[in-house]
Parts: C-alpha cells; sequence; structure tokens
C-alpha cells in the first residue's frame, strides 16, 4: 500500500510544471525573455525596432494567480516560449509597482498610475506597442492590440501571431481570426 501511495505522489510531482519560472524579489515571475530596460516606451520602442521585433508590455502582480498559470502553463509551451523570445521584446509591469515609466507622450508616471491611465485593471495583461511612436498621445491610444486575461496557449500563440501578422489592420476580428485559423487546422489534420 505504501508503494502505491509513493507512485501516486511521484506521479503527482512529474504531472507539474516542466521547471519552475524563477520568482524575483517582487514576487513577480522572471523568465528568461523578459528584458529590463529604464521603461522609456520611446527607447524602447526603438530598440525594439533595432533587433526585429514588436514591443509588449505584460502587467502583472505579486500573487496573482493567473500570472502563475501563465508561467507555468502557458508561456512554457515551446511555441509560445520561441515566439516571446524571439519576436519579441517584452516588458513586465507591476500593476502596484512604483518604478517609473515614460510613456510615448513623455508623460513620466510611476507603473501603478501608468496602469490607470492605459486602463489596466487586471492581470495578465498584455499591451502589444503600435510598431512606430505615435506623433502625439500615449500608449492607451496607440496600442496595436490589448489581452486582458489568462488565457489557454492556443488563444495566446494565435494572438501573438495575429499582432505579428497584423491582424489588426485589417477587417477580420481577432475572433474571427481564431475561428478560420482553427478551421484551417482541423482541415489540414
Amino acid at each position: 500500500m505504501l508503494r502505491i501511495v509513493f507512485a501516486f505522489v511521484a506521479g503527482l510531482m512529474l504531472t507539474g510544471p516542466a521547471a519552475a519560472v524563477p520568482l524575483g524579489e517582487d514576487g513577480l515571475h522572471k523568465p528568461a525573455w523578459f528584458v529590463e530596460t529604464f521603461r522609456d516606451l520611446r527607447d524602447d520602442l526603438a530598440d525594439a525596432n533595432e533587433q526585429g521585433k514588436r514591443l509588449l508590455l505584460i502587467f502583472e502582480q505579486r500573487g496573482c494567480i493567473y500570472c502563475t498559470r501563465m508561467h507555468e502553463q502557458v508561456y512554457v509551451d515551446p511555441e509560445i516560449e520561441r515566439l516571446l523570445s524571439e519576436q519579441f521584446y517584452v516588458i513586465q509591469m507591476n500593476l502596484f509597482g512604483n518604478l517609473e515609466v515614460t510613456d510615448f507622450d513623455g508623460t513620466v508616471m510611476e507603473e501603478r498610475d501608468m496602469a490607470r491611465r492605459w486602463g489596466v485593471v487586471f492581470t495578465p495583461t498584455m499591451i502589444f506597442a503600435p510598431e512606430v511612436a505615435p506623433e502625439s498621445g500615449g500608449l492607451r491610444d496607440s496600442a496595436a492590440m490589448v489581452m486582458p486575461g489568462a488565457f489557454e496557449r492556443g488563444s495566446t500563440r494565435l494572438m501573438l501571431e495575429f499582432v505579428l501578422e497584423k491582424g489588426y489592420e485589417g477587417e477580420e476580428h481577432f475572433q474571427k481570426y481564431v475561428a478560420r485559423r482553427l478551421d484551417e487546422m482541423r482541415e489540414s489534420q
């Protein structure tokens, strides 16, 4: 009986996340594909463009069970992790953080205040910056896409692909894009 219990517990341990994502001193997850910057969106966008990547801000908070789920079950998917590390310049923002952030229009605020300015009220929230800095206004008015909430691997991967394909510039709504891509995947099987 003890052997059966041990085998069950060992099985549970093996079905957990492949590798734990380290936590920083702020209690937020720190995957290797996050980029540390001075949080000046104009400079960050220029750096992202120079590397041929899209600028992506991810708002998280300490103790966020949805953020943990994304880091342990979604972002670790090999294709999603590849997209995030190779195609995106990803900056983590703390919903209640006090690091200074400079918006495209030069406005400087702490992360928590900038979150309010940009309308971020839930974590995780992914904000995909435009490819070109706006001539006026801030990120709230110029974001290419915003993805508030935790989603499954498929929806997250399709959102990343939608942004890379610049689907937001066309007439097709993201939900229609997802339905079309799912149909294409079913047909190819």
